[in-house]
This record gives C-alpha cells, sequence and structure tokens, in this order.
C-alpha cells in the first residue's frame, strides 16, 4: 500500500516516510501543492498526509478540497497550527484527522493506520454489495432478494425467468447456445426441450424491454442468445 506525503519540509516529509516505512507503507513525497494535487489525482493512495502551508498558489486546504471531489481516500492534515478555527477549516473541506506539531511519530502512525483500516473495510464491504446487484443500463438485478427492476420500477418474473436472466446478466456479451442454457437453468436431466428457452426469453423480453426502449437479449441466429451490456 502506498501513501502520499505533501509538504515543503523535505526533512520532515522523508522522516514520516521512514517511520511509515518500517510498517510496510510505500511512501510519495512532494515538496509542491500543484504536483502534490497531480499525484493524489492521478495515482492510487491509500492515504494523504498534507500539510496546510505550502509554497505556491495552492495551499493544504485547497488541495484537500480539490482531492475530494475524485477521491474518498483518508486525508490526514499535519499542522503547526493548532488554533480551533484551522482545525474546523480543515475539516470542512473534507479532512479525516488533523495532527499538530510537534507530534509523537507513533501516534501518527497509529491514525494512519487506524483511518487506512476503516477505509479498506469500507471499501471491502462496499465491494461485497456491489457483488450482490447487477446493474446493465435501465436493468438492476438484486441477487439477496431476487427482484428486478427496470427503469426503477420492478418487474415481476418467475424462478426460472429470474435465473435465465440473472445468468445471461452475469456472463453479458457472451452467446449461449439454446442447450447450454437449458441445462444451466433447468438442469441436464429436466424434463422438457430447449423450445422452453426460446418461449422463456420471449417472456423476458416482453417484460423488460416493454418497460424501455432499449434492446438487452440479442438473439444471434444459428448461435444462441445473449445479454448485451452497451446500447
Amino acid at each position: 500500500m502506498k501513501i502520499l506525503i505533501i509538504d515543503m519540509d523535505r526533512k520532515m516529509a522523508q522522516y514520516e516516510s521512514d517511520c511509515l516505512k518500517t510498517f510496510r507503507y510505500d511512501c510519495d513525497i512532494s515538496e509542491s501543492g500543484q504536483e502534490g494535487l497531480k499525484m493524489a489525482v492521478n495515482n492510487d493512495y491509500c492515504c494523504i498526509i498534507l500539510e496546510t502551508d505550502l509554497n505556491g498558489a495552492l495551499d493544504g486546504f485547497l488541495i484537500c478540497s480539490q482531492i475530494r471531489k475524485q477521491k474518498n481516500i483518508p486525508i490526514i492534515f499535519i499542522s503547526d497550527c493548532g488554533n480551533e478555527s484551522a482545525k474546523i477549516r480543515a475539516f470542512g473541506v473534507g479532512a479525516d484527522d488533523y495532527i499538530t506539531k510537534p507530534f509523537s511519530i507513533s501516534e501518527m502512525v497509529a491514525r494512519v493506520n487506524g483511518h487506512i483500516t476503516r477505509y479498506l473495510s469500507i471499501i471491502e464491504e462496499f465491494d461485497k454489495k456491489s457483488a450482490r446487484v447487477i446493474e446493465i443500463r435501465d436493468l438492476k438485478i438484486d441477487k439477496d432478494s431476487h427482484r428486478v427492476f427496470i427503469g426503477g420500477n420492478e418487474v415481476i418474473m418467475p424462478v426460472k425467468e429470474y435465473e435465465l436472466l440473472l445468468f445471461l446478466a452475469e456472463n453479458p456479451n457472451i452467446v449461449f447456445s439454446k442447450e447450454h442454457l437449458f441445462d444451466r437453468v433447468w438442469g441436464i436431466d429436466a424434463m422438457g426441450d430447449t423450445s422452453t428457452v426460446t418461449v422463456h426469453i420471449q417472456r423476458i423480453r416482453e417484460k423488460i424491454e416493454s418497460a424501455s426502449s432499449e434492446t438487452y437479449i440479442e438473439t444471434v441466429w444459428g448461435a444462441g442468445y445473449r445479454l448485451s451490456d452497451s446500447k
């Protein structure tokens, strides 16, 4: 994991970097606010340590507000100024923490670890939740509740229609033969034939495409069906 330190005091920044490296964090250092901002938005960091006072047109507060427009990573201010108004301003532009100099390096590392741990936990939880919901244009499939929505409106589907649509949506742009779909959704030992797939595809189309001006399930003549994730 990599941390960005933006501080015009190169010696201090290097000291912070050396301490953080003992905890297996890689650190980039920028002494320029302009350069630091570019690095922050163009690279993936798990945390940014930011000095309030920087040379040039950009101070730490402005840099923080610009980063917050694009990133949700932890931002920790470090400053010589410990007055309340500076802290309020920092939190107002999106800071997660504010450390006043002089400070204990062990405290700084502990705060960095704490913020990164919470951030990664939130990202992990979000990824798990996102994996349970499939969204393709106006189509939304909630796997936890087994509900289908098109344009925000719920579409009622029997179990096999839902399972067929879900399988296609989990494998977008891939063409599946009727035989493959029948085996996958109904099972190899199921009674019936592949014409069942055609009927179910037609019903699904009627439900989701009648409520939308877009085509989702495409017929590939002589090959089968696919669900397209593009217009």
